[in-house]
């Protein structure tokens, strides 16, 4: 196994589904995941650029083409597992894209092997703030 093969972040098909339904109704699209209590520890999909992503909210990856963002208290806990972002029926509070159609995004877990693990160390942390993902950049404009 290589740094290549290992991810921080993905999505379940069904979840896919929806983010492409979403693109669909919206346009470009991203991820945020906060540390806030209740709804605000799910992840929440917003119109590309209408959430002001901050300096040290740490950039795990793409899902469906779509930025992922999880703020740096949270990446603190969630470090050492590769989370899948999945939809459930059910409804949030909060002003995520999917809450009009019924259903809810939120985060599955599972802890990295020690291999997957020892591989990220040494690659060291992902990126932080919106700089190096210029589609975040331009959208944020």
């Amino acid at each position: 196994m290589n740094h290549n093969e290992i991810t921080r972040v993905s999505c379940s098909d069904a979840a896919a589904a929806l983010i492409r339904e979403l693109r669909t109704l919206h346009g470009d699209l991203m991820f945020h995941q906060s540390g806030g209590c209740c709804d605000g520890s799910a992840p929440m999909c917003y119109v590309s650029g209408e959430f002001r992503v901050g300096r040290q909210d740490v950039y795990l990856g793409l899902i469906e083409n779509c930025p992922f963002y999880m703020a740096a208290d949270q990446f603190g806990h969630w470090r050492h597992t590769h989370l899948t972002i999945d939809v459930v029926e059910g409804r949030g509070q909060g002003f995520s894209l999917e809450a009009p159609a019924g259903k809810r995004f939120l985060t599955r877990s599972r802890v990295f092997t020690d291999e997957e693990d020892k591989i990220l160390a040494d690659i060291g942390d992902p990126p932080r703030g919106d700089t190096h993902h210029p589609e975040a950049v331009r959208a944020a404009a």
